[in-house]
């Protein structure tokens, strides 16, 4: 009795919920974007091209033409035919006429068009259930964000486009005065690109202890990525291994962006030494060196953070982010990572997101 009073009393409103929408809508600024993520969505790379070769007015009918039977097309077979007897129901139901004949096939194929967006809301329920599932467990296998290691400041942070993202990052304490920090980005979006990136996290975890050349770890890795990966699917990967006594980094890069070294005010960027990962599967891969002291840092991101995109299509580019660290050296690893978020915030506006954002930030603060 308790639970079906529950139930009743929480479930939303219909009245509210459409005051609440007035409110909340800006129909113009609204169905723009909608639009827009509907011909980014349905159109094809080809119809995009011939596009910026029409006439506005040309344009007004044949994108929803397009749109249309591209969305025919999508439907199930079942589907397909309640449309078109939706559509002629339409078309045979005159407006000028008004008896009760013709009111009810109107009727008919209204419930038959709200019949389809039904059937096609479930299955994006379901899959979009399914996906908060993956979602939850992706943060489930994160690391948190402040790892505590004495003498170091250590900041991780990620954020998927979408439910579900491609992007490496975790951390891993190997014994008292050693961990590792993986960053990587796996092609592609959405769930095939997370999982492998689930893949490749715990190859790493797996595998991480029994070596300690990092040259051949990252061959290992290699070979388990191409053996194991759908054909033309790479990743990139920074993998560190830090001693937190003496601040000594061992660093495998294999086709990611370079990471960044702070000192002085001065901005160090690494060398990107390997390739990507899943290329080569004989591939030779390279390990680096460097020292971290005190009040310096170590950067490592994904291209969400400089390819990044405004409302116009211009990218963040790393101009900007070494412009910005320049001037933020003295923050700490959090403050500095949130600066960074905040500045691609305004950057982006109200544009959608399209890739992944990682950054990890490592701070020095005791010699």
């Amino acid at each position: 009795m308790s639970d079906n009073n529950y139930s009743k009393n929480n479930e939303p409103r219909v009245r509210k919920t459409f005051r609440d929408d007035i409110h909340q809508v800006k129909i113009k600024d609204d169905f723009s974007g909608e639009y827009e993520e509907l011909k980014e969505y349905f159109l094809t790379e080809d119809r995009k091209e011939q596009l910026k070769l029409m006439s506005r007015f040309k344009k007004i009918y044949i994108i929803p033409w397009w749109l249309l039977k591209s969305l025919y097309f999508r439907l199930t077979p079942f589907r397909r035919l309640l449309l078109i007897l939706g559509i002629i129901l339409l078309i045979i139901s005159s407006p000028s006429n008004s008896d009760s004949n013709t009111q009810f096939t109107t009727l008919l194929s209204g419930l038959t068009f709200l019949f389809i967006i039904a059937l096609e809301l479930k299955d994006k329920l379901l899959a979009k259930t399914e996906l908060e599932e993956g979602r939850a467990v992706q943060k489930a296998l994160m690391p948190e964000a402040n790892p505590d290691v004495a003498g170091w400041d250590i900041w991780l942070y990620t954020k998927p486009a979408n439910d579900v993202g491609g992007d490496l990052l975790d951390f891993l304490k190997l014994s008292e005065n050693k961990i590792c920090i993986s960053v990587g980005d796996v092609a592609g979006k959405g769930l095939s690109a997370a999982l492998l990136m689930a893949k490749l996290q715990s190859t790493i975890r797996a595998i991480v202890p029994d070596y300690n050349s990092l040259m051949e770890l990252g061959e290992k890795i290699n070979r388990i990525f191409c053996r194991d990966s759908l054909p033309k699917l790479f990743a990139s990967l920074v993998y560190i291994e830090l001693d937190i006594t003496s601040g000594n980094i061992k660093m495998l890069n294999a086709g990611h962006l370079p990471p960044l070294i702070i000192r002085n005010d001065v901005i160090e960027k690494l060398k990107k030494t390997s390739p990507a990962l899943g290329l080569i599967p004989d591939a030779i891969f390279n390990e680096q060196t460097a020292d971290i002291h005190s009040g310096e840092y170590l950067i490592i991101y994904s291209d969400g953070l400089t390819e990044a995109l405004d409302e116009e299509g211009n990218f963040f580019e790393e101009k900007k982010l070494m412009e910005l660290l320049s001037k933020n050296s003295n923050l700490s690893s959090e403050n500095l990572g949130e600066k960074i978020l905040a500045e691609i915030s305004a950057f982006i506006g109200k544009a959608k997101t399209y890739d992944d954002l990682t950054i990890a930030i490592i701070k020095r603060i005791a010699v």
